[in-house]
């Protein structure tokens, strides 16, 4: 049984303790957050015996295997550097961080230490994810030419403003995406070799980036458009075109679901062919499979499609660079 300690009682964090009871696997030993009503109906609700209001409680504790991560974005690092030094696994809310700097410090701490560090980008530990990437191998799109992603949300009133806005709440899904098509197709140091630029809206209510465009060109020849924005809707896409088909999602690739999740190829000149993939379990509950099998079979990194360390990296490094193209 996997011994679980929560940093943060979010929404996120919320979300997070339903899917580790939900799992045989695991359960959760301590939770800490700051505000003390809040954090007392979240415990008295998961059923959580130990509450803390300081994180150290629950990082030095003993009978804690591993740590989540719910904290806001722009303190993960430190979250994460203290886990590490006390020798313990993390599972950490995406996105790994806000500034690239602090984004270095974590990877640091996390190779001295040689912990299991996931960052929680919980859809890509999905199967629908997997067979995205099992029909990209197979050639039936031909030689891929351009990909486009988008995710609205209309959720700039519940989110951290400490976060740094849309790019780092919304974006780093379909960047990370994005990222793992590119590499799928072309290889691990292929995502790092590309142009881009990009535009954005500022928020007048928090300063930060509410709305977000960029395009890009790979060394491959691939063309990519982004684009992230927290200010309105709920609506997501994700497409691969090559130049014999093209791969689309019609149920939301961000929050994979229990249940049926649905592809859908298109051979030109043909009608389109769903693709649907069943599972016992969403996004979240296989993000905690994952970490489980991880941690049972003493590795250090989570097998593709979801995040190694490295991966995490460059996702941090393509976010904060397009920041800095909609800032200019």
């Amino acid at each position: 049984m996997l011994r679980w300690g929560l940093l943060g009682t979010s929404f996120i964090s919320n979300t997070m303790a339903q899917a580790i009871s939900a799992s045989p696997g695991s359960e959760i030993r301590s939770v800490a957050g700051r505000d003390g009503e809040r954090l007392a109906a979240f415990a008295q609700q998961h059923g959580i015996t130990n509450a803390h209001s300081s994180m150290d409680a629950v990082i030095d504790d003993p009978e804690v295997d591993v740590i989540y991560v719910g904290l806001p974005n722009n303190v993960h690092h430190e979250a994460v550097i203290q886990a590490a030094r006390s020798g313990k696994p993390v599972l950490c809310e995406k996105s790994m961080t806000t500034m690239m700097a602090d984004a270095h410090a974590l990877e640091d701490a996390v190779r001295q230490a040689d912990i299991l560090f996931v960052e929680g980008l919980m859809y890509l530990s999905h199967p629908v994810i997997a067979e995205l990437g099992r029909i990209i191998r197979s050639g039936r799109l031909g030689t891929i030419r351009a990909i486009s992603g988008s995710y609205a949300a209309d959720i700039w009133k519940l989110v951290n403003p400490m976060g740094n806005g849309t790019l780092y709440n919304l974006g780093c899904y379909p960047v990370s995406l994005l990222q793992y098509v590119i590499q799928t197709v072309f290889g691990a140091h292929a995502f790092a070799d590309r142009t881009m630029t990009g535009y954005g809206n500022i928020s007048t209510h928090d300063g930060n980036i509410c709305d977000a465009a960029l395009a890009m060109r790979f060394g491959s020849g691939v063309l990519a458009t982004l684009q992230s924005t927290d200010s309105f809707g709920m609506s997501f896409d994700f497409t691969v075109r090559g130049d014999r088909a093209c791969i689309r999602f019609i149920t939301n690739p961000w929050l994979p679901v229990a249940g049926e999740n649905v592809l859908e190829i298109e051979e030109y000149g043909k009608a389109p062919e769903k693709v649907v993939v069943h599972s016992d379990h969403d996004a979240f509950g296989h993000q905690i499979r994952l970490v489980e099998d991880c941690l049972h079979r003493g590795l250090k990194e989570a097998p593709r499609p979801s995040p190694r360390l490295s991966d995490s990296m460059e996702i941090m490094k393509l976010l904060t660079e397009w920041e800095m193209h909609c800032k200019a």
